[in-house]
């Protein structure tokens, strides 16, 4: 970086940058974790050296406890090596068949993932929002800004099931809401996307909002339909309609890259004689309120009765649990 011209192309160097940045964190914790297992060898070796109890042997062992759970976020992080995993996350949340319910059930997924990121300290911005009737959502798109948050929120995208007494039912009935959640990564601008454009349809509305000064009076909102795959994408987060587009086809170009992966994946299984799942059309984790607590993971087998922390974006065990298990050897 200290190259004679490095700034002279500055999107280019800007993008550099960013990069080494994103090596550094990953090296650092390495570097930093192999020092204390260092000092803790030394340790180790001094207290086997002394009879009995010792302070040295006393603070061997919450030494090494803090040593284990540091090399397994490690071992976790070294799952995240895919060619996408580092990037930002579009996380999609729509609601299932079933009106007020599946449209409630999805916003409370929504916010369980808006919570999740704000724990990890990312950023989330709305590229768009569709109110439900009644309550809720029937559908929305969110930005997440954060290293890893594709790699880690990828095993999210599946179909969700709720199990709980309607607060919309007067009769207090039991209810199954499902909602589907889908997560793409922002694509980088350099990987090549191709889109012709013959193959879009371009729609402009009226976004839709609270009312007053946050309704744009103007057909500032955009939707895209990629027409060979069905895909529909869109943004009514800016006032500005060029602005909406932009991103529209931001998000278009990560969920067609998506789709290309998935079909690459599903030829190599197929090849190798593998049977593959939809994870999209696939029911992966259920939410049951009552009559019993428990959020349980189908693809895992990883479960909680505490569904007020998950509801409230304490996810990274089933995350964990995912990751752990996609790595597992297969038999």
């Amino acid at each position: 970086m200290s190259a004679p011209g490095f700034w002279d192309q500055r999107d280019t160097a800007q993008k550099t940058v960013a990069r080494v940045s994103k090596l550094r964190n990953t090296l650092e914790p390495f570097r930093k974790l192999e020092a204390r297992i260092e000092d803790f060898a030394v340790l180790a070796e001094l207290a086997a050296m002394e009879e009995g109890e010792s302070e040295m042997l006393e603070e061997a062992g919450p030494t090494w406890e803090k040593l284990s759970r540091a090399l397994d976020q490690l071992e976790l992080m070294s799952f995240l090596s895919g060619q996408m995993d580092a990037n930002n996350a579009i996380l999609s949340v729509h609601a299932g068949a079933g009106g007020t319910e599946s449209c409630d059930w999805a916003n409370m997924l929504l916010r369980m993932y808006l919570r999740w990121a704000e724990r990890r300290g990312f950023t989330t911005e709305f590229l768009d929002r569709q109110p439900g009737d009644e309550a809720g959502i029937k559908s929305a798109t969110v930005m997440i800004y954060g290293e890893y948050a594709y790699g880690n929120l990828a095993c999210e995208r599946g179909v969700h099931r709720l199990v709980r007494i309607s607060p919309f039912d007067s009769n207090k009935r039991r209810h199954t809401s499902f909602a589907a959640v889908d997560v793409v990564p922002e694509v980088d601008e350099a990987i090549d996307v191709d889109i012709n454009e013959n193959d879009l349809r371009i729609d402009t509305y009226r976004s839709s909002g609270a009312g007053g000064q946050h309704v744009n009076k103007t057909d500032s909102a955009v939707r895209i339909t990629h027409i060979p795959t069905g895909i529909v994408v869109t943004c009514q987060n800016e006032r500005s309609q060029h602005k909406n587009r932009s991103t529209a086809m931001k998000v278009l170009r990560a969920r067609l890259y998506q789709l290309e992966e998935e079909k690459r994946r599903q030829e190599q299984a197929a090849l190798q004689g593998k049977k593959t799942d939809n994870a999209w059309g696939s029911q992966i984790r259920s939410y049951v309120l009552q009559p019993y607590q428990m959020v349980k993971d189908l693809r895992t087998g990883h479960e909680t009765s505490n569904t007020t922390a998950v509801l409230d974006g304490d996810i990274d065990g089933f995350i964990e649990a995912f990751l752990r298990t996609r790595r597992r050897p297969q038999n």
